[in-house]
């Protein structure tokens, strides 16, 4: 149920109105980032690689092929590729299913019509507008899907390397399968979905270590902000909201000599 519910706020976060403010705050730095290292007046944008790791409901990886890049979403729960698949493939008009996200939510409630609230769903039909051939997801996991080396030019994950047992590995599998020259994005904290399990093993560094553990695979620093204030999945009218004071930075693989 955990699961079944935090999909739910998913469709609230990707593809409602309501979901504007939380895409804006965490969608719209990497998507400026992308915009700014591979701008459209210097390169193809269609030539330009992109991959979006744990993608969810797909709308970051939706958005950025919406702008001509080449991109793929990858994601390995198996709820957040049924919901995705059903949003970018099955929905035809836009605003033309209503869920109720919050209807299990009994605490901190201001009102009882707050709980009860509707959400439609998607503020934008995939279905619509030109043909996304360079748009596709992948299902499966990060450090197993992605097998060959430098094959992406740009990597943008956000709220997903915290999601790892062991964060080196993802660090050392991103810079693998960027091509030289290319970029990592990344917004998100560092809450470690495995810390408390007590049957997985998990790695938690501080961000000072994940920082020189990027360092230490070689790649270079070109952005980095520690104090981005960003919310994930949460009800706009609860009475209470947790914020996260999220990193956010771009880091470079170095061409080859």
């Amino acid at each position: 149920m955990s699961k079944v519910k935090t999909t739910l706020r998913q469709f609230v976060r990707d593809w409602s109105v309501e979901g504007q403010e939380e895409r804006n705050a965490c969608y719209n730095p990497v998507i400026q980032a992308i915009e700014k290292y591979f701008p459209a007046s210097e390169c193809d944008p269609s030539k330009i690689n992109i991959l979006v790791p744990g993608s969810g409901l797909g709308r970051l990886a939706y958005d950025i092929a919406q702008r001509g890049y080449t991109c793929q979403g990858n994601e390995w729960s198996l709820f957040m590729l049924i919901a995705s698949n059903f949003i970018l493939n099955k929905c035809c008009d836009k605003n033309s299913f209503i869920i109720y996200p919050w209807i299990h939510e009994w605490t901190n409630n201001k009102s009882h019509d707050h709980q009860t609230s509707a959400v439609k769903f998607p503020d934008v039909c995939p279905s619509e507008g030109p043909s996304l051939t360079n748009f596709s997801m992948a299902a499966g996991d990060f450090l197993e899907v992605y097998a060959t080396k430098d094959v992406f030019d740009c990597v943008a994950s956000v709220f997903f390397i915290d999601t790892a047992h062991n964060i080196i590995a993802y660090i050392e599998k991103i810079y693998n399968i960027i091509k030289p020259g290319g970029y990592w994005i990344n917004l998100g904290p560092l809450l470690y979905h495995f810390a408390d399990s007590a049957v997985e093993s998990s790695v938690e560094l501080s961000y000072e270590e994940v920082r020189q553990v990027i360092l230490d695979f070689g790649f270079v620093f070109e952005k980095e902000e520690t104090d981005v204030r960003t919310t994930y999945i949460q009800n706009p009218q609860s009475m209470i909201r947790y914020e996260y004071d999220s990193v956010f930075f771009v880091v470079h693989k170095p061409s080859l000599p």
